[in-house]
């Protein structure tokens, strides 16, 4: 397995040792379900374009006249809230710039939006200075880029020498980025946003359910490389738990931590007895500890994908049906989860349940 695919974090590993607590991780996966995206820029970047392509439809106006967006424009659904602010830089907007100040200082992620055609200025190298002083995770988007296909390489390491990051470019117009570039992008800057970008956003919910489970695959094959066994059984336990409360959210269905257990216990069978192989694993130093993590990444994986198709299908997977689908995911998991770029499964490429009957003939 790539090193570099584990998380680099110690973060995280506090994270799941917090998890033990289980009415705290039901309340932190609730808290996530919370979280506020705020995109902001200079006048006429495209900051419309990119909030209503995000949502699917038309709610903020769109206009190639500077300075459309005359006050905060807040839509929420759900418990999430999307943002799209005036432009800075209007020669009358000094007022619009403050009301935008104040709605980035609320976010608990903030997009800066770039013009490309335009380019990266002093003005934006201030901005993003400004915004960087508010302690709150910013990420750089160059908006506009298929229509400098030819210039983007050179205005890309221009703005990374203006700014000091490299942006992330996309077109709002065209889709182009958003799927492959933005959404890592922000779920690697600030991963708590997750849960609500899925459950807001049909349309991306797929792609972010399964980094969702493809980052906790990796965490829990990094606590599973840890050579005692036993110790890691609670830790995992916790880990895939509230992954699967993190699905359950992303779908907007509502499950407390016991919902979530029962669920996994029905997947998988006894919560103990499916942890021996990896713990048997161990026994042998070295190359055991590392098949142990595989086990681990392997079933975790497995776990989430089935859970992903049980919230899809409105929960109407049981037992036997819902065991044989886990069972066909942890196959799938070794071509799917080893690769160094995530390998998403759309919807319609997920198996369709079948039951133990059908598996053995």
């Amino acid at each position: 397995m790539s090193i570099s695919l584990l998380p680099k974090k110690i973060e995280d590993i506090h994270t799941l040792l917090r998890a033990l607590d289980w009415h705290a991780a039901g309340y932190e996966v609730e808290q996530e379900t919370q979280a506020r995206l705020v995109i902001v820029g200079p006048v006429n970047s495209g900051k419309s374009t990119l909030f209503n392509r995000l949502h699917g439809r038309k709610l903020s106006a769109v206009s190639a006249v500077p300075g459309m967006t005359k006050g905060v424009i807040e839509h929420p659904i759900g418990p999430f809230l999307l943002v799209d602010t005036p432009g800075f830089g209007e020669v009358w907007g000094v007022d619009r710039a403050e009301i935008a100040r104040e709605a980035a200082a609320e976010a608990d992620l903030i997009v800066l939006l770039l013009d490309a055609v335009a380019g990266v200025r002093q003005s934006d190298h201030d901005l993003y200075t400004t915004l960087r002083g508010l302690h709150c995770p910013v990420i750089v988007v160059l908006n506009k880029a298929d229509l400098v296909k030819k210039d983007l390489p050179w205005i890309l390491e221009n703005a990374e020498k203006l700014l000091g990051v490299r942006p992330t470019p996309i077109s709002a117009q065209t889709g182009m980025g958003i799927v492959d570039g933005l959404l890592p992008a922000i779920l690697s800057a600030q991963p708590a946003v997750a849960v609500a970008m899925a459950r807001a956003l049909p349309d991306v919910r797929g792609h972010i359910v399964n980094r969702i489970v493809r980052r906790t695959a990796w965490i829990n094959a990094l606590i599973s490389l840890q050579p005692v066994p036993g110790l890691d059984i609670p830790i995992l336990m916790a880990s895939q738990t509230r992954m699967v409360l993190r699905i359950a959210a992303a779908y907007g269905e509502s499950m407390n931590v016991s919902h979530a257990r029962e669920l996994l216990t029905t997947m998988t069978g006894s919560l103990l007895s499916r942890y021996l192989g990896s713990q048997l694993a161990k026994l042998v130093p070295g190359l055991g500890w590392i098949v142990s993590a595989a086990i681990s990444a392997i079933s975790t994986w497995g776990i989430g994908q089935a859970a992903r198709s049980y919230f899809e299908a409105g929960r109407t997977i049981k037992g036997p049906e819902l065991r044989g689908l886990y069972q066909r995911m942890r196959r799938l998991a070794p071509r799917r989860l080893f690769r160094r770029r995530a390998a998403e499964i759309p919807s319609s490429e997920i198996p369709q349940p079948v039951s133990p009957e059908s598996e053995s003939a």
